[in-house]
């Protein structure tokens, strides 16, 4: 299902769930206008196990940062993030690239 709510035309958040795995396409910009929707589609089905796959989004900002950062305080031990380059890149940056929960790019 498309969560995104025409904030950006590229921007968009669709869900799969396999039995306790629920999974979050991301694509397109995360930024101030689309980062709560990307975290409250992760937040919006219950789940044992939550991946965010970023690696179609294309940009990434403090808003996103901040929205990552509080989906690994909700989800403690259960949420692996699969970033882009870009994403991984921004992680890195603000210092987070080597928190448990953000694969290699």
């Amino acid at each position: 299902m498309d969560q995104g709510d025409g904030t950006s035309p590229v921007f968009s958040a669709q869900t799969e769930i396999d039995g306790g795995h629920l999974r979050v396409l991301v694509t397109g910009e995360v930024d101030m206008a689309t980062a709560d929707v990307m975290f409250q589609t992760a937040l919006r089905e219950s789940a044992e196990r939550v991946t965010l796959d970023l690696r179609a989004v294309t940009f990434f900002d403090s808003a996103a940062i901040h929205a990552v950062v509080r989906l690994a305080q909700h989800l403690p031990g259960a949420l692996t993030v699969l970033p882009s380059r870009q994403v991984h890149r921004v992680l890195d940056i603000s210092g987070l690239g080597d928190q448990a929960w953000l694969r290699p790019a």
